[in-house]
């Protein structure tokens, strides 16, 4: 166990001089750590956070599918998992039984084909184990995260939230603020279904308590995709994304139909929007990112 940041897999763990050198430095400077955290952040392109107001609408799906479209599109990507209690992205990318490592000049992120990543998830005993953390911890993660490890030379640094406006969200809002800009902006996913309709709406008001542009809202599983034929059929109500997206007056950047083979390309650590590019789900998910792209 690192005794500066109680991670038990940290990569400076077992340095007995890892904890006094932290507070030698602080003492020295005291806002040496904000210091670092903005040399770190002002060497990266574009941050964006990928946010939910409920869960199971398949937020991390989409954020990984952003990212690794993005890279598919030509660029530098990486994508930070702050879900510090449901870490799913290692999973989903295939490499959750990769271990980070030191650099020269911080923690070396995981590849994933291209695509850096971080997650609590590499620095677990098991991906059974539970962080049982409370606020103060999580920030103190996030913040080794943003400002420790090697992100530098990205054109994208993709930020997969938790659901909800909880202390995760709230952490990397706090933690970019002072960056021009901090954060680039927010994509809010949601599903037709009412529930989450209405949830999605405190996540656009989260975004603008925290000066966060809202990039747009993403409809997922909107509509049905057949296996056979592959028509989409609607099987639940939709349009209520580009609803709420209108009301509250924030860009709509499509609908996402439902394929069966999400799932298991999601369970088989295989980005859908790679390996499935040619059904309407892969084409309606690099539909999403041409905002980002311009």
């Amino acid at each position: 166990m690192c005794e500066s940041c109680n991670v038990a897999d940290c990569p400076s763990a077992g340095n007995t001089h890892h904890a006094e050198n932290n507070h030698n430095a602080q003492a020295a400077d005291p806002h040496a750590d904000e210091h670092k955290l903005y040399a770190r952040m002002s060497r990266v392109g574009r941050k964006i956070v990928v946010l939910s107001g409920k869960g199971g609408v398949g937020k991390s799906t989409v954020a990984v599918n952003i990212a690794t479209a993005l890279h598919l599109a030509g660029k530098s990507v990486g994508i930070l998992d702050v879900d510090i209690h449901g870490p799913s992205i290692p999973t989903m990318l295939g490499v959750e039984q990769e271990r980070v490592h030191k650099g020269e000049e911080g923690i070396l992120p995981v590849d994933a084909d291209g695509i850096k990543v971080m997650s609590l998830g590499f620095l677990l005993n098991s991906m059974d184990d539970a962080a049982i953390w409370r606020g103060p911890m999580k920030m103190s993660v996030i913040k080794q995260f943003l400002a420790d490890v090697e992100w530098d030379g990205l054109d994208f640094l993709v930020i997969d939230s938790p659901p909800g406006t909880g202390d995760e969200p709230l952490s990397v809002c706090q933690l970019l603020s002072p960056f021009s800009p901090g954060l680039d902006g927010a994509v809010v996913v949601t599903t037709p279904q009412r529930v989450a309709a209405i949830d999605v709406r405190k996540s656009v008001n989260f975004c603008k308590q925290m000066s966060v542009p809202v990039i747009g809202i993403v409809e997922n599983m909107s509509g049905f995709v057949c296996p056979g034929c592959g028509e989409v059929t609607q099987v639940f109500r939709s349009g209520g994304g580009q609803r709420i997206a209108e009301s509250m007056e924030v860009p709509f950047l499509g609908s996402i139909p439902i394929d069966p083979k999400i799932v298991e390309a999601g369970d088989g650590g295989q980005p859908f929007v790679q390996h499935f590019a040619d059904t309407a789900t892969a084409v309606a998910m690099r539909k999403i990112i041409e905002p980002l792209l311009k």
